[in-house]
């Protein structure tokens, strides 16, 4: 039974994060640290590194704490939400970075319809080069017009 707990306590982390993202990205992101991510909504000439990589390790702190005081003095529900939140983490990186940025050349001609309705749902959200009137927030979740257009 606890196996089960614990596995519903990770993919709950994970889902939920979807929405922790969502949050953070619309009032956070393009709200009062704007500066670390202003970078990322520009045209790439400086190097492979933004300033907007910072929030990875911003997200990480987090899930770094929940696994140490997950484990002591015993494992316990703290390192399953810490596990969640570094999944997240690792898809996102996947995701974001890989599918629909190409910062590491790979996936680059996947015609899968959920991987295209992504990308068009992404390029929406930077078309805006400004920190206002922004839509798309998510990373996971793609809207159902995206998949029509």
């Amino acid at each position: 039974m606890m196996a089960l707990q614990f596995f519903l306590i990770t993919f709950g982390t994970f889902m939920g994060m979807e929405c922790v993202t969502w949050l953070t990205h619309k009032y956070v992101m393009h709200g009062f640290l704007w500066y670390l991510h202003e970078d990322h909504h520009q045209p790439r000439y400086l190097s492979f590194f933004e300033k907007n990589d910072w929030f990875f390790v911003i997200f990480a702190i987090p899930s770094m704490l929940l696994f140490y005081f997950g484990v002591h003095p015993e494992l316990n529900f703290m390192f399953f939400i810490g596990l969640g939140i570094l999944l997240y983490g690792m898809a996102y990186f996947v995701v974001h970075e890989i599918i629909i940025h190409q910062r590491i050349k790979m996936f680059s001609r996947v015609k899968n319809k959920y991987i295209v309705g992504l990308r068009k749902a992404h390029k929406v959200h930077h078309k805006h080069l400004g920190k206002e009137e922004g839509e798309c927030f998510g990373m996971l979740y793609v809207p159902k017009k995206y998949f029509k257009m």
